[in-house]
């Protein structure tokens, strides 16, 4: 008889002639004499793709909504660097968690001709500029530089290598292309901080003196959706990401993930054109993708989420340090996916959790009993006073679908200290509610949800004070009223 040391050592000669199957995979992949089978390479081939689509479409989210965001401007009548659009944020608007607490305005600017300079007046502004990646570039008025007290800002196309003149707050994007957010505290009213707005000046470091002033475009009382909700589960999100990547420098940190794109098809020089196997991976991805992004986003799991031990409200950006989610050497990869695919536009001013910063949000997606918040229910929200802001504070309800706020028959998503609570406490507590009808006596002090609907909704606080911060002052949870 053999001894087992013979056997395993006959074992071991023995040639490779059958097949071996990967075991616990729901089609596994098999293997005859070391080398896959048909089926093996066809499948193997099939994962590996989505695999890289599904990565791609996660990190480059925020790029592509920006890119949407340019092609909706473009189309809505905007033209880079001369003709700009004034804002208000109402339901009317299908854009990403925006806020109805100021007027505001969107500056396309392009530096492709050379560097171009943005003139702010003293006064009440808050703006910020990120370009086409979606990154950080500057803030301008009273988060910026400048305090509030105006300035001149240069903005130099990516490579410039010119002479920078003196006098200037200088910032470079990473594209060429950029997008200024404008905003103005509406102290004397909207038309107010309008006029404010249309004072700015935007013209190229190099201009003649018939350089004509910008021209703005009213859309403050109009409807139109510059979310990329459209587009982002379809063929369409691939095409638009291939549109910047072929028009826009490429980013050195980007390497790795230009590469993955280019494994599908999606290279700077090249058109895109995708086979039709191909074209099902990409749409895939982009489904099974967005519904990623959507759990991570909606129903985060980490530990650091929640802005109190005893409260459902959490951080709606996980990275307070900076605007560009980095920590430690590394890029906080899930924060920067779960405030993109809700938000748009970054800035370490919206971020930093320090007196002083610009503004604070909250995201609440949960009753206090942790349940999701659903449109058929009645909630009291209890906010106690004074809320600790120099400037002003607001809560603001969003679709749980489109992540814009929410549609109903009051054309209101908002509530804000400014406007339907001045003066609304009881006993140093507001009682705000969220339902389909008003309880009575609060009508005020209310926001119609729809049977149906889920809905979250952002706390914001503007000149966010030391307690805001500390445990010393936070608002209740929403509680459902039977």
């Amino acid at each position: 008889m053999p001894t087992p040391r013979t056997l395993a050592a006959l074992l071991c000669l023995m040639p490779l002639s059958m097949t071996v199957q990967a075991q616990g995979a729901d089609a596994p992949y098999a293997f005859s004499n070391g080398y896959p089978t048909a089926q093996t390479v066809q499948r193997v081939y099939d994962d590996v793709d989505l695999n890289r689509a599904l990565q791609s479409y996660r990190f480059f989210y925020p790029n592509v909504s920006m890119m949407h965001l340019w092609n909706v401007n473009l189309a809505l009548g905007q033209v880079p660097n001369k003709v700009f659009t004034l804002l208000q944020g109402t339901p009317k608007k299908q854009v990403f968690t925006a806020n109805s607490d100021t007027p505001y305005a969107g500056l396309m600017m392009d530096l492709s001709n050379g560097p171009m300079v943005v003139e702010l007046p003293a006064g009440p502004i808050m703006s910020v500029v990120n370009d086409l990646n979606q990154r950080w570039v500057a803030d301008l008025g009273l988060p910026g530089p400048d305090k509030g007290q105006g300035g001149k800002y240069l903005f130099l196309p990516p490579g410039f290598d010119g002479q920078v003149p003196e006098g200037y707050f200088v910032a470079t994007p990473t594209t060429r292309r950029l997008l200024l957010m404008l905003r103005a505290l509406p102290k004397g009213g909207d038309e107010a901080a309008f006029a404010l707005m249309k004072s700015v000046k935007v013209y190229p470091l190099d201009h003649s003196a018939d350089w004509p002033a910008p021209q703005w475009i009213d859309q403050a009382g109009k409807s139109s959706d510059i979310s990329p909700v459209a587009i982002e589960s379809t063929l369409e999100y691939w095409r638009e990401l291939h549109q910047l990547i072929d028009s826009e420098p490429a980013l050195p940190e980007y390497q790795n993930y230009y590469g993955e794109l280019a494994a599908l098809g999606i290279v700077k020089g090249k058109p895109f054109a995708p086979d039709a196997r191909m074209q099902r991976i990409l749409i895939e991805a982009a489904q099974r993708g967005n519904q990623q992004m959507r759990v991570q986003s909606l129903a985060d799991r980490r530990d650091d989420r929640l802005a109190w031990p005893d409260r459902r409200w959490e951080w709606a950006v996980l990275r307070p340090e900076n605007g560009a989610f980095e920590i430690d050497g590394r890029v906080d990869l899930e924060a920067r996916e779960k405030w993109f695919y809700q938000a748009l536009i970054a800035s370490p001013a919206m971020f930093r959790r320090a007196p002083g910063a610009g503004s604070l949000y909250w995201l609440g997606s949960r009753d206090d009993q942790g349940a999701f918040l659903d449109g058929s229910k009645t909630y009291r929200l209890k906010v106690p006073q004074p809320v600790p802001a120099r400037l002003f504070w607001s809560v603001t309800v969003y679709d749980s679908q489109t992540r814009s706020q929410i549609q109903n028959s009051q054309n209101l998503a908002a509530l804000r200290s400014m406007v339907e609570l001045q003066g609304a406490s009881n006993a140093g507590v507001s009682e705000l509610y969220f339902g389909p009808s008003a309880p009575p006596g609060y009508e005020k002090q209310w926001i119609k949800t729809e049977p149906g609907k889920g809905w979250f909704s952002y706390f914001r606080i503007y000149g966010p004070e030391a307690v805001a911060f500390n445990g010393g002052w936070k608002p209740g949870d929403f509680e459902e009223v039977k």
